[in-house]
């Protein structure tokens, strides 16, 4: 026996076969659309210049700017009254404001002519206030006050007075307002809230809208005392006249 037939039979390994065929090819390069480019964006818009701050008036700057009542315009007929007579009393109880020397006074007289007046009337308590609204109209046309100047509006009670006045005076025809009602107290609370609110809303239709309004409503606790009262309507007469003239000489030193 060989010495070599305990060893295993390995084949023999034989060298791979020869690659045919046509040479490999390269791969193409890849292609595809262009790279979205990014549109270039607007510039942002530059802010709007800074307003110049208002110059501030001091106790040392002579000069006003501006119109201060520019937010009230007036009536055309909220002249300023030339040349009042001596005579034209503005007390309404006896005794004048004696005012030392020295100072600027603006005064108001309680004249009527070439002024348009509008009259607001509560038509509850019709027995007094009627009769009221008898006085405040004698006492315009004595002031002054032509008959065709003259609004009267009649509402249902003192509580609509507010409004009326307030639609009154909003239209500018008017250099001022005359609010005539009578309230009487009752048995119930009712009497407070009419009282309170009627008050408070003419001196806010006054306020909001620079025309004067004059207060010509009783607030009593009985019949007798409204009628012992109704003369009072001829002191709101003079005290809206008496206002709307000293407003017309606020607004043209003002305008000086």
């Amino acid at each position: 026996m060989s010495d070599r037939e305990d060893e295993p039979l390995v084949p023999p390994v034989s060298a791979p076969p020869p690659v045919t065929g046509p040479p490999p090819t390269t791969a193409p390069p890849v292609t595809g659309p262009p790279p979205l480019v990014e549109p270039a964006r607007p510039a942002a818009p530059e802010p709007p210049p800074e307003p110049e701050p208002e110059p501030v008036v001091t106790e040392d700057t002579d000069e006003r700017l501006g119109d201060p009542f520019e937010g009230w315009p007036a009536a055309e007929s909220a002249a300023v009254i030339e040349d009042p007579p001596a005579d034209a009393s503005v007390e309404h109880v006896r005794g004048e404001i004696d005012v030392p020397g020295g100072f600027t006074v603006l005064e108001g007289t309680p004249l009527g002519n070439r002024r348009s007046v509008g009259v607001v009337v509560s038509r509850f308590n019709g027995g007094v206030t009627n009769r009221m609204l008898q006085v405040a109209l004698d006492t315009l046309l004595e002031a002054g006050v032509s008959q065709d100047a003259i609004t009267v509006m009649p509402v249902p009670g003192a509580f609509e007075l507010p409004l009326a006045a307030m639609a009154l005076a909003k239209t500018r025809r008017y250099a001022c307002i005359v609010a005539l009602g009578a309230i009487v107290r009752g048995e119930t609370p009712h009497f407070e809230y009419v009282a309170e609110e009627c008050a408070s809303g003419l001196q806010l239709a006054a306020i909001e809208t620079g025309v004067p309004v004059a207060f010509g409503v009783l607030t009593v606790n009985t019949v007798a005392q409204a009628e012992a009262r109704i003369p009072k309507a001829a002191d709101s007469v003079r005290s809206a006249l008496e206002m709307a003239d000293l407003f017309a000489r606020l607004r043209a030193s003002a305008r000086q």
